[in-house]
């Protein structure tokens, strides 16, 4: 099995005809399935969030067996994911496309479960101990997108679970978990 990385790349990945969009809706469905779970298994292994169609991405080429996708298959996959809510598009003409490996609504629910799991309630982090410090080391938090970060505790906040605080800069924020 070919690898990126540590990252085990399917079969699918060194078959030709899949790095084509297919004319055959059949055939297309199930292309664009495999390469939906392919762009977000692999931007969960790699913490990627944001994919832009401007820059090269490892998943969208194989030199083994000289195949890229052309933009319009890039564009019809992301597009893909942003209709099943797994990405939004971050500009009009959609060149950067934001990866929700994990939706809005689940990221608020893990972090919630990661200060229970860690008696954090009635305690207040910084935004930026959230993303990088020593409690979150290991687990999804650390290196998380700021913006997906701040609307999951925003959502959090609106359910009454969380109040963010709002520093002299960006890197001051800070929030209290209810318990």
């Amino acid at each position: 099995m070919q690898k990126l990385g540590e990252f085990k790349l399917p079969p699918f990945f060194n078959y030709p005809p899949y790095f084509t969009l297919q004319p055959v809706r059949e055939t297309r469905e199930k292309q664009v399935q495999l390469w939906k779970d392919l762009i977000l298994d692999f931007s969960r292994n790699q913490k990627i969030f944001l994919i832009s169609l401007e820059e090269d991405f490892p998943l969208f080429s194989n030199p083994s067996i000289e195949r890229s996708l052309s933009h319009e298959a890039k564009v019809v996959f992301l597009s893909a994911l942003v209709t099943d809510g797994r990405a939004e598009w971050m500009d009009k003409g959609h060149k950067k496309c934001l990866i929700l490996w994990m939706r809005i609504q689940d990221w608020a629910d893990y972090i919630l479960r990661f200060v229970r799991e860690n008696a954090l309630e009635d305690g207040v982090m910084t935004v930026e101990d959230i993303r990088s410090g020593f409690e979150t080391r290991g687990t999804e938090l650390a290196g998380i997108d700021r913006g997906v970060l701040m609307r999951a505790l925003k959502l959090l906040e609106q359910k009454g679970k969380a109040v963010i605080f709002k520093g002299s800069s960006a890197d001051d924020e800070g929030v209290k978990f209810s318990a």
